[in-house]
Protein backbone atom coordinates (compact mmCIF):
# COMPACT_ATOMS: atom_id res chain seq x y z
CA UNK A 1 0.00 0.00 0.00
CA UNK A 2 1.39 3.37 -1.25
CA UNK A 3 1.84 5.78 1.75
CA UNK A 4 2.97 9.35 1.10
CA UNK A 5 5.25 9.66 4.31
CA UNK A 6 7.42 6.80 3.51
CA UNK A 7 9.54 6.86 -0.12
CA UNK A 8 7.09 5.15 -1.55
CA UNK A 9 5.19 6.79 -4.70
CA UNK A 10 2.32 8.78 -3.23
CA UNK A 11 -1.43 8.71 -4.94
CA UNK A 12 -2.46 11.76 -5.70
CA UNK A 13 1.45 12.47 -7.63
CA UNK A 14 0.45 16.12 -9.49
CA UNK A 15 -2.16 17.11 -6.32
CA UNK A 16 1.29 16.64 -4.05
CA UNK A 17 3.70 18.17 -6.26
CA UNK A 18 1.06 21.64 -6.29
CA UNK A 19 1.32 21.17 -2.86
CA UNK A 20 4.69 21.56 -2.36
CA UNK A 21 5.47 23.40 -4.66
CA UNK A 22 2.75 26.09 -2.63
CA UNK A 23 4.14 25.34 0.27
CA UNK A 24 8.01 26.15 -0.91
CA UNK A 25 6.50 29.15 -2.32
CA UNK A 26 4.88 30.39 1.30
CA UNK A 27 8.31 29.58 3.23
CA UNK A 28 10.26 31.29 0.65
CA UNK A 29 8.14 34.48 1.00
CA UNK A 30 8.46 34.15 4.94
CA UNK A 31 12.29 33.37 4.82
CA UNK A 32 14.73 36.34 5.91
CA UNK A 33 17.01 35.07 4.09
CA UNK A 34 15.24 34.04 0.37
CA UNK A 35 15.69 31.06 0.95
CA UNK A 36 13.87 27.56 1.75
CA UNK A 37 15.41 24.05 2.70
CA UNK A 38 13.93 21.02 1.57
CA UNK A 39 13.14 19.41 4.84
CA UNK A 40 10.76 22.09 5.46
CA UNK A 41 8.48 21.72 2.89
CA UNK A 42 8.81 18.13 3.13
CA UNK A 43 7.16 18.95 6.88
CA UNK A 44 5.36 21.42 5.00
CA UNK A 45 3.11 19.11 3.48
CA UNK A 46 3.99 16.18 5.85
CA UNK A 47 6.45 14.06 3.43
CA UNK A 48 9.54 12.42 3.53
CA UNK A 49 12.74 13.90 1.53
CA UNK A 50 12.87 10.72 -0.72
CA UNK A 51 9.42 11.83 -2.46
CA UNK A 52 10.68 15.47 -2.79
CA UNK A 53 13.58 13.59 -4.40
CA UNK A 54 11.30 11.70 -6.83
CA UNK A 55 9.25 14.27 -7.93
CA UNK A 56 11.65 17.08 -8.23
CA UNK A 57 15.53 15.76 -8.23
CA UNK A 58 17.08 18.30 -5.98
CA UNK A 59 16.57 21.44 -4.35
CA UNK A 60 17.46 22.96 -8.05
CA UNK A 61 14.72 20.92 -9.63
CA UNK A 62 12.28 21.93 -6.93
CA UNK A 63 13.57 25.91 -7.12
CA UNK A 64 13.12 25.35 -11.22
CA UNK A 65 9.74 23.98 -10.80
CA UNK A 66 8.75 26.71 -8.90
CA UNK A 67 10.21 29.60 -10.77
CA UNK A 68 8.60 28.04 -13.99
CA UNK A 69 5.32 27.68 -11.58
CA UNK A 70 5.23 31.69 -11.29
CA UNK A 71 6.47 32.03 -14.98
CA UNK A 72 2.82 30.20 -15.82
CA UNK A 73 1.03 32.63 -13.34
CA UNK A 74 3.22 35.58 -14.64
CA UNK A 75 2.34 34.54 -17.96
CA UNK A 76 -1.97 33.67 -16.87
CA UNK A 77 -2.08 37.87 -15.68
CA UNK A 78 -0.51 38.97 -19.17
CA UNK A 79 -2.96 37.09 -21.34
CA UNK A 80 -5.76 38.07 -18.78
CA UNK A 81 -5.06 42.30 -19.65
CA UNK A 82 -7.27 43.82 -21.51
CA UNK A 83 -6.52 44.12 -25.36
CA UNK A 84 -7.49 48.06 -26.30
CA UNK A 85 -7.21 50.04 -30.04
CA UNK A 86 -4.48 51.99 -28.14
CA UNK A 87 -1.46 48.99 -28.29
CA UNK A 88 1.06 52.17 -26.55
CA UNK A 89 -1.48 52.31 -23.64
CA UNK A 90 -1.76 48.62 -23.24
CA UNK A 91 2.20 48.36 -23.37
CA UNK A 92 1.99 50.95 -20.54
CA UNK A 93 -0.33 48.59 -18.99
CA UNK A 94 2.19 46.21 -18.76
CA UNK A 95 5.11 47.86 -17.37
CA UNK A 96 3.02 48.29 -14.32
CA UNK A 97 1.14 44.93 -13.93
CA UNK A 98 5.04 43.89 -14.04
CA UNK A 99 5.50 46.09 -11.06
CA UNK A 100 2.35 45.34 -9.13
CA UNK A 101 2.92 41.12 -9.42
CA UNK A 102 6.61 41.61 -7.87
CA UNK A 103 5.13 43.55 -5.25
CA UNK A 104 2.33 41.16 -4.60
CA UNK A 105 4.61 38.04 -4.93
CA UNK A 106 8.22 39.90 -3.43
CA UNK A 107 9.75 36.48 -3.29
CA UNK A 108 9.32 34.77 -5.84
CA UNK A 109 9.85 37.32 -8.43
CA UNK A 110 13.24 37.36 -7.01
CA UNK A 111 13.93 34.45 -7.57
CA UNK A 112 12.27 34.39 -10.97
CA UNK A 113 14.34 37.03 -11.98
CA UNK A 114 17.32 37.11 -10.61
CA UNK A 115 18.13 32.95 -10.83
CA UNK A 116 21.07 31.60 -9.28
CA UNK A 117 19.42 28.39 -11.08
CA UNK A 118 21.72 26.50 -13.68
CA UNK A 119 19.34 27.19 -16.11
CA UNK A 120 16.00 29.81 -16.42
CA UNK A 121 12.77 27.83 -17.11
CA UNK A 122 11.81 27.33 -21.16
CA UNK A 123 8.23 29.43 -19.77
CA UNK A 124 10.66 32.75 -19.69
CA UNK A 125 11.25 33.31 -22.98
CA UNK A 126 7.35 32.81 -23.47
CA UNK A 127 7.31 36.60 -21.56
CA UNK A 128 9.44 38.45 -24.40
CA UNK A 129 7.60 36.71 -27.00
CA UNK A 130 4.07 38.31 -25.54
CA UNK A 131 5.88 41.88 -24.78
CA UNK A 132 6.90 41.56 -28.77
CA UNK A 133 3.47 40.53 -29.84
CA UNK A 134 2.62 44.53 -28.40
CA UNK A 135 5.37 46.38 -29.94
CA UNK A 136 4.63 44.76 -33.12
CA UNK A 137 1.47 46.01 -32.49
CA UNK A 138 2.90 49.86 -31.89
CA UNK A 139 4.62 49.18 -34.77
CA UNK A 140 1.93 48.52 -37.20
CA UNK A 141 0.45 52.01 -36.20
CA UNK A 142 4.05 53.36 -36.60
CA UNK A 143 4.57 53.94 -33.15
CA UNK A 144 7.89 52.30 -32.80
CA UNK A 145 11.21 54.09 -33.30
CA UNK A 146 13.64 50.85 -33.36
CA UNK A 147 12.97 47.22 -34.25
CA UNK A 148 10.84 45.06 -32.58
CA UNK A 149 13.68 42.78 -30.56
CA UNK A 150 16.00 45.37 -29.68
CA UNK A 151 12.52 47.54 -27.93
CA UNK A 152 11.68 44.05 -26.33
CA UNK A 153 15.05 44.02 -25.13
CA UNK A 154 15.46 47.85 -23.64
CA UNK A 155 11.87 47.97 -21.92
CA UNK A 156 12.06 44.54 -20.76
CA UNK A 157 15.47 45.16 -18.80
CA UNK A 158 14.78 48.14 -17.69
CA UNK A 159 11.36 46.94 -15.87
CA UNK A 160 12.80 44.11 -14.22
CA UNK A 161 16.34 46.19 -13.06
CA UNK A 162 13.67 49.24 -11.75
CA UNK A 163 11.49 46.52 -9.73
CA UNK A 164 14.58 44.51 -8.24
CA UNK A 165 16.04 48.08 -7.22
CA UNK A 166 12.59 48.33 -5.53
CA UNK A 167 12.61 45.15 -3.91
CA UNK A 168 16.49 44.47 -2.78
CA UNK A 169 17.29 48.06 -1.65
CA UNK A 170 13.63 49.92 -1.04
CA UNK A 171 15.36 52.51 1.41
CA UNK A 172 17.24 53.71 -1.42
CA UNK A 173 15.01 53.57 -4.14
CA UNK A 174 11.45 54.83 -1.89
CA UNK A 175 10.68 57.38 -4.77
CA UNK A 176 7.06 56.00 -5.58
CA UNK A 177 7.46 57.90 -8.58
CA UNK A 178 10.60 56.15 -10.01
CA UNK A 179 9.04 53.25 -12.13
CA UNK A 180 7.14 56.19 -13.81
CA UNK A 181 9.77 57.99 -14.15
CA UNK A 182 12.21 55.02 -15.87
CA UNK A 183 8.92 53.62 -17.75
CA UNK A 184 8.63 57.38 -19.48
CA UNK A 185 12.25 57.49 -20.55
CA UNK A 186 12.59 54.27 -21.85
CA UNK A 187 9.51 54.56 -23.79
CA UNK A 188 10.44 57.61 -25.00
CA UNK A 189 13.82 56.06 -26.36
CA UNK A 190 11.39 53.08 -27.64
CA UNK A 191 8.51 55.02 -29.39
CA UNK A 192 6.99 57.40 -31.22
CA UNK A 193 3.71 57.88 -30.64
CA UNK A 194 3.27 61.34 -33.02
CA UNK A 195 4.94 59.00 -35.58
CA UNK A 196 7.50 61.59 -35.90
CA UNK A 197 6.20 63.41 -38.97
CA UNK A 198 8.87 65.85 -38.76
CA UNK A 199 12.19 63.22 -38.53
CA UNK A 200 14.98 63.00 -41.29
CA UNK A 201 13.91 61.35 -44.28
CA UNK A 202 16.28 57.82 -43.11
CA UNK A 203 14.38 57.67 -40.02
CA UNK A 204 10.99 58.04 -41.44
CA UNK A 205 11.82 55.49 -44.22
CA UNK A 206 12.98 53.20 -41.88
CA UNK A 207 9.58 53.76 -38.90
CA UNK A 208 7.72 52.98 -42.46
CA UNK A 209 9.51 50.14 -43.31
CA UNK A 210 9.04 48.51 -39.67
CA UNK A 211 5.85 49.20 -39.60
CA UNK A 212 5.01 47.63 -43.13
CA UNK A 213 6.83 44.65 -41.45
CA UNK A 214 4.58 44.38 -38.77
CA UNK A 215 1.58 44.72 -40.62
CA UNK A 216 2.67 41.47 -43.09
CA UNK A 217 3.93 39.78 -39.84
CA UNK A 218 -0.17 40.34 -38.45
CA UNK A 219 -1.95 38.90 -41.37
CA UNK A 220 -1.80 37.50 -45.11
CA UNK A 221 -2.17 40.09 -47.85
CA UNK A 222 -2.13 39.39 -51.70
CA UNK A 223 1.55 38.31 -51.94
CA UNK A 224 2.36 34.65 -51.83
CA UNK A 225 4.28 32.81 -49.29
CA UNK A 226 7.93 33.49 -51.32
CA UNK A 227 6.77 36.88 -52.40
CA UNK A 228 5.67 37.78 -48.67
CA UNK A 229 9.52 36.27 -47.42
CA UNK A 230 11.30 38.88 -50.04
CA UNK A 231 9.58 41.97 -48.90
CA UNK A 232 10.16 40.90 -45.44
CA UNK A 233 13.82 40.88 -46.64
CA UNK A 234 14.07 44.56 -48.42
CA UNK A 235 12.08 45.18 -45.46
CA UNK A 236 14.63 44.54 -42.79
CA UNK A 237 17.45 45.96 -45.44
CA UNK A 238 15.50 49.34 -45.16
CA UNK A 239 15.53 49.36 -41.62
CA UNK A 240 19.14 48.35 -41.23
CA UNK A 241 21.16 49.35 -44.23
CA UNK A 242 24.46 49.52 -42.77
CA UNK A 243 24.07 45.84 -42.97
CA UNK A 244 23.08 45.15 -46.92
Amino acid sequence: MSDATTGSTPRGTGDLRSRMLEAAEDLLEESPDNDVSTRAVCEAVGVKQPVLYRLFGDKNGLLTALVAHGFERYIGRKQSLAVTADPVADLRAGWDDHLDFALSNRALYRLMFSPVLPEVPDTAARIFELLKRTLERCAAVGALRIPTDEAAQTILAANVGVTLSLLSQPERFADPALPTRVRDAVFAACLDESAAAAAPEEDRLAAAARQLEAQLKQRTGPLGEAETALLLVWLGTLQHPSTA
